[in-house]
Formats: structure tokens, C-alpha cells, sequence
């Protein structure tokens, strides 16, 4: 997938940023960072959601072994109660651009807004499949979410957090009746405060 050529600027160090996790009502939001290599470039690059566990897999090894820096960022359900889930978002963005270990010039962001960040910064709807840097970054973020849910799994095996990752699917709500919450549940989120009865 090429980068659309209004997103390409040659003479600047460029990073793409996206999350993963907003809709989640448990866990982390995580974000990435990433820094490509105009030198490597990494055949497949898509938004993370087209593509298979095992494709997205091998491309989360490429673009940390070939990418010139990447990051991860995240906010915990408690800054995500305490904030709200956008302004966790904001935060976890921020965390992962200024954990690169190059600063770059300029950040392209998947969405509509920008956090506060000291360099010049774009949102680009629809990012993640319209830029190669935010590809990498989507790529990067779903992929460390994913493992964290699939670890969260084995710590509470009955929740089935690695086949659903936290979204609010029937299965999910049943169990959350059956067993209520664990300490990594969201509970400013509508149906982990039902279950709590703090609506």
C-alpha cells in the first residue's frame, strides 16, 4: 500500500501514530509510533484490521526489525476512568511519540484530532490505510494489545479474553454477569458500571 502523496514529505522525519482498544471494556488503550525506513521498505502494509493474525504477525516482526524507531504507548483503565476514554487516548499517543528513540519532524495521526505534542502533527481519517507510517504503527499497537488480552486469558480463563479482546460481545456479558469484573475492567464504561450497580 503507497502512502497518498499529499502524506509523503522527502526532507522530513515522519511518524505515524494509531490506537487500539477504544471500545474495549477491559484493559489498556495501547498506541504506536513508528519511523520507517525510506531505505527498507515493508511489502503489505495495511490498516492492522484487513488483515490475518498470521499476516499481521510476520509484519509486526518486519517493521520492528526494519523500522528506523518505534514506540508504544498506553493508557490503564484507571487514567481511562479517570480522563474519559479520548483524553487517555490523547495521553497514550503522546506517551508513544515521545518514547521513539529519534524525535521526528512531523506526526501524521489516524483519526481526527492531534494530542499536544511539541512538533508539527496531522489527523488523517481513515490513516491506517492510506499511510504506510500509520499502518506499521496500527499494526504494531493491535498486535501488543492482542498478546496482552491473550495473557489477560490465561490469568482469567472463563472472561474468553483472547477470542473477543475485551469489546462487549454477548459472551462477554454473560460472563461479567456470572463472575462480575475483574481489577482490569473499564468501570466508567455503561455495562461494567450496570454490573457493578453504579448506574
Amino acid at each position: 500500500m503507497p502512502t497518498e502523496p499529499e502524506f509523503i514529505f522527502p526532507d522530513l522525519v515522519v511518524a505515524g501514530v494509531d490506537e487500539v482498544g477504544r471500545g474495549p471494556l477491559v484493559g489498556d488503550v495501547v498506541t504506536a509510533a513508528v519511523i520507517l525506513d525510506p531505505a527498507k521498505p515493508i511489502e503489505g502494509l495495511a490498516d492492522s484490521k484487513k488483515l490475518s493474525d498470521k499476516k499481521r504477525d510476520a509484519l509486526y516482526e518486519l517493521i520492528v526489525d526494519n523500522a528506523l524507531a518505534y514506540a508504544v504507548g498506553r493508557a490503564s483503565p484507571d487514567e481511562i476512568d479517570e480522563l474519559n476514554i479520548l483524553h487517555a487516548t490523547m495521553l497514550a499517543m503522546q506517551r508513544a511519540v515521545n518514547g521513539l528513540a529519534i524525535t521526528p519532524q512531523h506526526v501524521l495521526i489516524d483519526g481526527n484530532r492531534c494530542p499536544a505534542l511539541p512538533m508539527s502533527c496531522q489527523a488523517i481519517v481513515k490513516g491506517d490505510a492510506r499511510v504506510e507510517e500509520i499502518s506499521a504503527a496500527s499494526i504494531i499497537a493491535k498486535v501488543t494489545r492482542d498478546r496482552e488480552m491473550e495473557a489477560l486469558d490465561r490469568e482469567f480463563p472463563q472472561f474468553g479474553f483472547a477470542k473477543h479482546k475485551g469489546y462487549p460481545t454477548k459472551f462477554h456479558m454473560e460472563m461479567i454477569e456470572q463472575f462480575g469484573v475483574t481489577p482490569y475492567h473499564r468501570r466508567s464504561f455503561k455495562p461494567v458500571k450496570a454490573a457493578l450497580n453504579l448506574i
